[in-house]
């Protein structure tokens, strides 16, 4: 399932192509999901990323031919595509940010062929497993998550994020024009971050109605009433790449897509109401971090830095001494660097550094804008606070074990003497998933079509 040699290899590279690691300066410029540009603000002490206000994903299933003559046109007319958003948008906050990523079904309806040589591998799932297992798994059904989530099986999603919405629209109108015969739109899915203010979630929550809605902070970057951006709590850097960390899949130094990511794309519904109605603002801070931390009522940015990870023994007491677990502190064990790290590009990461490099966003959609199958996905037209939650990271399997370890099960068979949906089980009560698919993001040179080129 590695990269191949021989003819295989000639065809990808070319005879005599310089196939030498990049350097990391070129290589961030290769990441179509990372955008550029992004402001830092100081909050509480603490760096806050800011995020673009407006987000639209939307996913699509593939109508062509899985004929060469048919692929490789649609290749090169997305090519085109994406090359004159570029053209007109800087993948900034101010611009266009555009990534598209593909699903199984792409992969093994397709480019079967290809993909047998060159799909990327997670050595550490592998060797886990005791069998090869590829850095692109199925999505699963995770303890917490109801009997009736979706496991989905679109074969792409493009993720379209700006300040403007009219520049998400310019995006949109260019890449689903009703005209492209080779791809037809699945599913619309809306929403939004920040803002200045009263913040966006509030705003929007207020004008749509939400039971809870008042009681959101002021200024919110959430609907839950925490910062979710901080820098010391996102994947900095390429680490979320799939050949950054070393030896984790097989794509350092010459893989197919180094310089690509595993994606996830969920939906999750939020019980704004519950949340503030039930909890006071410490039993909130309890459940969103750690029990027992003391900060000042009212304060939206909490540092999560690497000073204040919890490794799985803290977890495991905090669960024993207060009866509560904290959402952040599950995730850390498995989503944060156990060491020191260098990677494969030489930059250095301390221990505590956060992996996942999310681009989640609060939405009002029930549970999507617009699907082709409103029966299958129980769509209406109520708003519902609810998040679509899109995470980068180097392998499907490293997002199956931080989802679990939010559960309370971690990879070494730890398992925490606490139900999944319960009330002290983080955040878990309050969150409602109805949909999940795992995709791969290619870099951005092997964006349209990727291996298309080599059947």
């Amino acid at each position: 399932m590695s990269v191949a040699s021989g003819g295989w290899r000639s065809k990808l590279f070319g005879e005599g192509a310089d196939t030498r690691p990049l350097d990391a300066a070129t290589a961030l410029k290769l990441e179509q999901y990372l955008l550029r540009d992004l402001k830092v603000k100081m909050e509480n002490g603490v760096g806050v990323i800011v995020p673009p206000l407006h987000h639209r994903a939307v996913t699509l299933r593939l109508t062509l031919e899985p004929t060469k003559s048919d692929l490789h046109a649609a290749q090169k007319v997305l090519q085109q595509l994406l090359r004159d958003l570029e053209n007109r948008f800087e993948p900034t906050p101010s611009g266009l940010g555009v990534t598209v990523s593909w699903g199984l079904p792409y992969f093994r309806n397709f480019v079967p062929g290809p993909s047998s040589h060159y799909l990327p591998v997670d050595n550490r799932a592998s060797k886990a497993a005791g069998k090869t297992t590829l850095a692109i798994l199925d999505a699963i059904r995770f303890p917490s998550d109801p009997e009736d989530v979706i496991l989905e099986d679109n074969d792409a999603v493009v993720l379209l994020r700006s300040d403007l919405v009219e520049n998400i629209d310019e995006g949109a109108n260019l890449l689903f024009d009703k005209d492209l015969d080779f791809w037809k739109q699945t599913s619309i899915r809306e929403g939004f971050v920040g803002g200045e203010g009263i913040g966006l979630p509030k705003q929007y929550a207020l004008e749509a109605g939400v039971p809870g809605a008042e009681k959101i902070p002021d200024g919110a970057q959430m609907f839950l009433g925490f910062t979710s951006s901080q820098k010391a709590a996102l994947g900095s850097d390429m680490i979320a790449n799939f050949e950054t960390i070393p030896g984790l899949t097989d794509q350092w130094p010459n893989g197919y897509f180094r310089c690509g990511a595993a994606m996830h794309l969920a939906h999750l519904f939020e019980d704004v109401d519950v949340w503030y109605n039930t909890h006071d603002y410490k039993a909130r801070v309890e459940r969103s971090f750690r029990p027992g931390l003391e900060v000042p009522a009212g304060t939206q940015t909490v540092n999560e830095g690497p000073s204040a990870v919890e490794v799985e023994t803290e977890v495991v007491g905090d669960l024993k001494q207060h009866g509560i677990v904290g959402h952040s502190a599950s995730l850390q064990p498995v989503t944060r660097i156990g060491t020191d790290l260098i990677d494969n590009y030489g930059n250095f990461y301390p221990t505590g550094s956060a992996i996942p490099q999310r681009a989640d966003f609060n939405t009002l959609d029930n549970p999507f804008r617009w699907t082709s199958d409103p029966q299958r996905d129980q769509a209406s037209d109520k708003p519902r606070p609810g998040l679509h939650f899109a995470v980068f990271v180097p392998s499907s399997d490293a997002f199956h074990r931080a989802r679990s370890a939010m559960d309370g099960v971690y990879p070494d068979g730890t398992k925490l003497d606490i139900p999944a949906r319960h009330v002290n089980q983080g955040m878990n009560a309050v969150l409602h998933t109805t949909h999940r698919q795992n995709f791969l993001c290619p870099p951005r040179s092997r964006r349209s079509f990727p291996l298309v080129e080599l059947i």
